[in-house]
């Protein structure tokens, strides 16, 4: 068990290196990506009110509206997990041990080997953080194909988190298939895996134990996904309810002021 630790101790500094050098390149493709889409929504706005005037809006201005707040938001997602303990120091999308290895976990801590449990989150959470940053150029290539029919709904269909349903529902797949290679080799860089398969087969070779068989490439995956949304929900209702003056331009304010007198 003690080599276990010394394998996860010093490989440590291993992963922060290279969660440094992967969230850099990919928050710069990011930027990149999502820049472009502002940028063309911003062009796109082709008519103004007076103020006092009623509230009206184009077609071409609803759906530059909500791509540009997507956009926004989705930035806004990926910079808050994409830093060291994005995922490990907030509780709403920490990365805990799956749900059947809680036993080992609690075991472990039993005996005093709470430190070993301890590494092997922080690794799982490090990977996610590395791997989210992969997730720029997904959601950017889902903005673009958003049609007209897409905006409307997403801003008149009541539900105040339509925007993620959207991106849950056209992205899932892409981003599972982006995530995956990356968060497999952080894992591998600190020998994440290797560590859990050690653990696993000590705990599933005790008399009585229930096998634990977690792919945990896929649990960590998943695990980023599923946090990457919970921040694209809040960063979505921050806008619809203009918390902390959230529409920052003129035409998220005009486009989502109209969406508030349709209700």
């Amino acid at each position: 068990m003690k080599n276990i630790l010394s394998y996860a101790l010093i490989a440590s500094g291993l992963l922060f290196a290279t969660h440094t050098q992967a969230q850099s390149k990919g928050l710069s493709k990011l930027k990149k990506s999502l820049s472009a889409i502002t940028d063309q929504n911003k062009k796109s706005t082709d008519s103004t009110t007076t103020a006092n005037a009623p509230i009206n809006i184009t077609k071409k201005e609803a759906t530059s509206g909500v791509k540009e707040a997507l956009s926004k938001g989705l930035t806004n997602s990926v910079n808050i997990l994409s830093v060291k303990d994005g995922f490990l120091g907030d509780a709403a999308v920490k990365i805990l041990m799956p749900s059947e290895a809680q036993k080992v976990e609690k075991a472990l801590r039993a005996v005093g080997m709470g430190s070993l449990c301890d590494q092997f989150i922080s690794s799982m959470n490090r990977a996610a953080e590395t791997a989210v940053s992969e997730a720029g150029s997904v959601f950017a290539n889902s903005l673009s194909k958003m049609t007209i029919t897409d905006a409307y709904n997403i801003l008149l269909s009541g539900n105040q988190n339509a925007a993620t349903i959207f991106f849950k529902t056209n992205t899932s797949s892409e981003l599972t298939s982006k995530f995956s290679p990356v968060i497999d080799k952080a894992m591998g860089a600190n020998n994440v895996s290797g560590y859990w398969n050690q653990l696993t087969s000590a705990y599933n070779n005790l008399p009585f134990s229930k096998k634990v068989e977690t792919n945990l490439t896929s649990y960590v995956t998943q695990k980023a996904i599923d946090g990457l949304f919970v921040k694209v929900a809040d960063q979505e209702l921050q806008i619809r309810e203009n918390i902390g003056g959230s529409r920052s331009t003129d035409l998220l304010s005009k486009v989502f002021g109209w969406a508030d007198n349709q209700k």
